[in-house]
């Protein structure tokens, strides 16, 4: 008596590899690099809308695409809520030290150009134009 046992061959054992949540990842980020690219053009042409708008849609555009990088390629967006703050705490705080250190370089290099230009006021010489009148002493003859 002899149990026959399915047989797989090299043909058909491959694995199915489903594409489809990584073209939507690309498809997703895409988009909101093309909404970028349009506000640049947009305000490049016709200075709508203002500096400080734009820089807020950028900052805000920019902060989605990075939560969804973080999201789906560190696979955060399947993990315990706790794995995902031990991970998102520490990268806040380091958004923060990125501010705060240009915040208090911009304080410094304000400080610094203040202090420049009282000095280089204090220091500067008053030479008496050449085409002036020398000064007569007193007492000396015409």
């Amino acid at each position: 008596m002899s149990t026959s046992q399915p047989t797989t061959t090299h043909a058909n054992a491959h694995a199915t590899f489903d594409t489809k949540p990584i073209w939507r990842t690309f498809w997703i980020l895409l988009g909101i690099t093309m909404v970028e690219l349009i506000l640049a053009t947009i305000h490049l042409k016709t200075g709508f809308p203002n500096k400080y708008v734009l820089n807020g849609m950028y900052l805000i555009l920019t902060c989605a695409k990075a939560f969804y990088i973080i999201a789906e390629f560190m696979h955060l967006r399947h993990e315990i809520k706790n794995m995902i703050m031990t991970i998102a705490v520490p990268a806040l705080l380091f958004v923060w030290f990125i501010i705060a250190f240009l915040w208090d370089g911009g304080s410094y290099n304000a400080l610094r150009n203040r202090y420049d230009a009282h000095y280089r006021d204090a220091n500067q010489t008053k030479v008496a134009p050449e085409s002036a009148p020398a000064a007569k002493k007193p007492g000396s003859p015409e």
